[in-house]
């Protein structure tokens, strides 16, 4: 039996070795021509796949596909691993809500287009559906490397663009997985989408409450462990495992690569986990790419050249178009939001992702996928020259509008409608908001947690009304710093005091209180009634009473208030470490703004004349009026610097000043450089002996007495003691005549005291 299949594993290896040698060397010679040519990777890899593929009669041919096939699918977990773990929910949350207008108008409108034009070509439903869902996607990695080819990263547009293509990572998450339902339920009823959707929210929102509080621990506890052999396999193995999870809830796996990504994100161990990562994925991800030019069929292309060729056309347009109204309803003027709408014509391995999807389903036809390569190609050549026309379309299109239109359009700003607006109510409704929708996720997870395992368990362990009021207890107990922060999360907070010192604002905020307490109470409602046979009214009672008893529990309180600090500490970990490390300024450097000055952060050049002085000896506040709140040293922060610590080549010293404070500082830094030395081999120490003899100012003395080292700037390293014999000396050994010893020193300071030696002899 082992013989056989030894034997049988021998003979499907040489298969398998065969093709990915294929495949890659492939890969490897194309994607050298494609990058002398200036041509993003990505359409190299399609070109070398569709060399290896079945339709290609004059290059070898990969001859196991069922392999190819796996290995494209773990590609497709790395890149969306990756994805997550570039991706932040705190950079969403900052963003405002301009990109979010811009980026829903582009995908639902460019759904829409999509959709029509598959219907209009009378494709089925679901081909037409997700060549949408297709079309809706724009190519982050083509966009990126169009923008640092034309040199236009440093321009307006470019990074309202890619706040743009942010947002569309999480949004094509959620696009896959509406699709994903529609595909296994045959049906498009707003209902099943609707429900579909709130109950991915609700997991999504799950998993990362969970996955930020448990993860940042586990990784912080075995930190000292974790080498980088050890990480990899670590995040990896996570990664996976949340890949089962996903799939097991009836999601994607392409979801839960990008939840534990997005989860790994807000850890210190982001940076590492993606340099550990990077070469895996290009690897894998090398494979689906070619995978996907080997589903590339001319035949079908032939065929199907007039739906490739308005699908071209229908990204073109429509991206200029609703990408330009996108923009201008988020804030930008018509001149940037051209530029922006323009730049994001092409489809890419988005598109790829989703039409594997539907190939996976069993539910879209074998020739959109390479319709879709075709597309994504042509699309991808294009986008330079789109991003260049952008200005004249602008001219033109600027030129032809009503003069108040245009003036209407050029007068918004970005900041406009991204910036939010400062006030105590805006600030207290989110954050109560998002406080409320967390801990109540929390609070329904627990309960369908605990009323689906812990419940049978009890009742079969206990007896049935005792194992429910056991069950009942517990549950309420583990919801109980849940239910107390719903209730008085944000009360004590200074915009809840600022609003509650104007009077009329006092019932609006006793209201938001009395809110919560009643869902609060309504959660601990829903669980006792579940599990007691008596009247909801008294049900309902015994919830208010509990829920009171939670807000004066100190024991509830003090876990609450632990529990809350443990999650911001893990959220915000990733940001306290470039904080520390000096890679972006302290949270408290965007309120000094409105006062004039600023936190800046300068290195100390290599050759200063003030390495070794100390805060006091230099006085900058005196001389400068600046002040040092920080020296980062070493990837150790010196917080709040007292007065004798000395600064040293490479300090990078966070200066808190004016403009023109900062300026005058930074001058003087660059100017206060030590001359190069011209003479460096006048610096090289040697190591010369001296005999001392009875005449010697040494003899008799100790070497402490002597001060050679002060002297001289000369260090004794031993004396003589046989004939391949050194003798180390101490500070109390006795120079005596006819000692032999060797000294370490400079040319000049070690030739005079030789010469010393000498005289006196």
């Amino acid at each position: 039996m082992n013989e056989y299949s030894t034997n049988e594993n021998m003979e499907h290896l040489p298969k398998l070795i065969y093709d990915l040698a294929l495949i890659l060397v492939l890969a490897g010679a194309v994607t050298l021509i494609f990058k002398r040519l200036k041509q993003p990777l990505v359409l190299g890899y399609v070109v070398a796949g569709f060399l290896a593929g079945p339709h290609m009669p004059y290059t070898p041919t990969v001859s196991d596909t069922g392999s190819i096939e796996t290995w494209a699918s773990i590609g497709v977990i790395f890149l969306m691993f990756t994805m997550g773990i570039e991706f932040s929910f705190k950079k969403i949350l900052k963003m405002g809500s301009g990109p979010v207008i811009a980026a829903i108008t582009i995908i639902f409108s460019m759904s829409m287009l999509g959709s029509l034009a598959g219907h209009a070509f009378g494709w089925s439903r679901m081909d037409s559906l997700f060549l949408g869902g297709m079309l809706a996607m724009s190519s982050t990695t083509i966009i990126y490397k169009a923008v640092d080819d034309l040199g236009l990263r440093g321009q307006r547009f470019s990074s309202q663009v890619l706040s743009v293509l942010v947002l569309e990572d999480i949004l094509g998450i959620l696009l896959m997985v509406i699709l994903s339902t529609i595909a296994v339920s045959k049906e498009f009823e707003g209902i099943t989408v609707i429900d579909s959707l709130l109950k991915l929210l609700f997991y999504l929102a799950l998993l990362f409450l969970v996955g930020v509080f448990v993860v940042p621990l586990l990784l912080r506890k075995y930190r000292k462990w974790i080498g980088k052999e050890t990480l990899l396999v670590v995040s990896v193995g996570m990664c996976f495992a949340m890949v089962v999870l996903a799939v097991k809830l009836g999601y994607s796996a392409a979801f839960g690569a990008f939840m534990m990504g997005s989860i790994f994100a807000e850890t210190v161990e982001a940076d590492a986990i993606e340099r550990l990562v990077d070469p895996v994925k290009n690897l894998f991800g090398a494979v689906f790419f070619v995978s996907v030019g080997m589903l590339v069929d001319p035949n079908v292309l032939a065929q199907y050249w007039l739906p490739i060729l308005v699908i071209i056309v229908t990204i073109l347009l429509g991206q200029a178009i609703f990408g330009t109204l996108g923009f201008i309803l988020s804030g930008q003027t018509l001149k940037v939001a051209m530029q922006c709408g323009f730049s994001m014509a092409q489809i890419g391995e988005f598109a790829f992702i989703i039409a594997s999807l539907g190939l996976s389903l069993g539910v879209t036809g074998s020739f959109l996928y390479p319709i879709v390569v075709a597309v994504s190609v042509i699309t991808t050549f294009l986008t330079p020259y789109m991003i260049r026309s952008a200005p004249a379309a602008y001219e033109y299109v600027s030129a032809r509008l009503p003069q108040d239109i245009t003036r209407l359009l050029d007068k918004q700003t970005g900041a406009t409608a991204g910036a939010a607006t400062e006030n105590n109510w805006k600030h207290l409704l989110t954050a109560l908001a998002k406080q409320v929708l967390s801990y109540s996720t929390l609070c329904i997870a627990v309960t369908a947690i605990s009323l689906s395992f812990l419940l049978p368990f009890f009742r079969h362990t206990l007896t049935h009304w005792i194992g429910n009021a056991v069950c009942g207890i517990i549950t309420i107990l583990l919801l109980s710093p849940f239910l107390r922060a719903i209730v008085m999360r944000k009360n004590h907070s200074e915009e809840y005091k600022a609003l509650w010192r104007v009077r009329h604002n006092r019932p609006l905020l006793a209201l938001t209180v009395i809110a919560r307490y009643l869902l609060a109470s309504f959660i601990t409602y829903y669980i006792i009634n579940y599990l007691s046979p008596y009247s909801s009214i008294l049900h309902f009672g015994i919830a208010i009473l509990l829920v009171a008893l939670m807000i004066y529990s100190r024991k509830v309180k003090k876990y609450s208030i632990l529990l809350e600090h443990t999650f911001m500490e893990n959220l915000r970990s990733r940001d306290m470490q470039a904080e520390t490390l000096g890679h972006i300024k302290p949270l408290y450097a965007d309120h000094l703004l409105s006062r004039e000055i600023h936190l800046s952060i300068l290195e100390v050049p290599e050759n200063t004349a003030w390495a070794g002085k100390t805060l006091k000896e230099l006085d900058f506040s005196r001389r400068y009026g600046i002040m040092v709140s920080s020296i980062l040293r070493g990837g150790i922060r010196h917080n709040i610097p007292t007065a004798d610590m000395p600064i040293y080549p490479g300090d990078k010293l966070e200066i808190i000043a004016s403009d023109e404070q900062l300026k005058q500082f930074a001058g003087t830094m660059a100017k206060a450089v030590e001359s190069i030395d011209l003479h460096p081999e006048q610096h090289v120490t040697q190591l010369k002996y001296i005999i001392i003899g009875k005449e010697s100012p040494l003899c008799g003395k100790t070497i402490r007495e002597s001060n050679i080292r002060e002297t001289y700037r000369c260090m004794i390293v031993g004396f003589e003691e046989g004939r391949k014999s050194l003798g180390l000396p101490t500070a109390s050994r006795r120079f005596k005549e006819n000692d032999i010893v060797w000294v370490v020193g400079e040319k000049e300071p070690l030739g005079r005291l030789l010469k010393d030696n000498e005289r006196n002899e």
